[in-house]
């Protein structure tokens, strides 16, 4: 007898999750989402910073920068290189007195990202601007949030107008 009570609790379950796999096919059917990325032109940004050289200590660097602030550059890795007169230098090879430069190019390149929605179904309930309630095609009502960074577009049914 508990073999078949076993049996039918078993059916029983696989009923409910075909059930309710059956009705989440059905409601992510209604709504279609497409999402498209434009990249635009990068732009590039050159930026030069000259100093010269205060003091060294061990791998610690302080240099003047030409606004006249003390920029302290804490624990410079020894492999760090930098090119003076045409010589490539170390940490431990800098002077007090010796002329810096560095160029820094920061390149950006900007995307947009739209994501639209398509919703298929019939106004039972609209709360403007925030909300709508849908009747789906399975006959479920389900309600959809307008934030304030979405477009509305306007759509036709029935030769009506609606939205903003």
């Amino acid at each position: 007898m508990k073999s078949r009570a076993n049996w039918t609790h078993t059916w029983l379950v696989v009923a409910v999750g075909v059930v309710c796999l059956a009705f989440t096919l059905s409601m992510s059917a209604q709504v279609e989402t497409k999402t498209n990325t434009a990249t635009g032109q990068a732009e590039s940004v050159t930026q030069v910073e000259r100093g010269e050289v205060v003091t060294v200590s061990g791998n610690d660097l302080v240099v003047k920068m030409d606004d006249g602030t003390l920029r302290h550059i804490a624990n410079v890795p020894e492999s760090a290189q930098v090119m003076v007169d045409g010589r490539e230098l170390g940490i431990h090879d800098l002077k007090p007195g010796m002329k810096l430069q560095r160029t820094i190019t920061t390149t950006t390149t900007p995307k947009t990202i739209t994501t639209v929605k398509s919703v298929t179904g019939k106004v039972w309930f609209i709360n403007p601007p925030s909300s709508v309630i849908l009747t789906m095609e399975n006959g479920k009502n389900q309600q959809f949030k307008n934030s304030q960074q979405s477009k509305v577009q306007r759509g036709w049914t029935d030769g009506r107008c609606l939205g903003p």
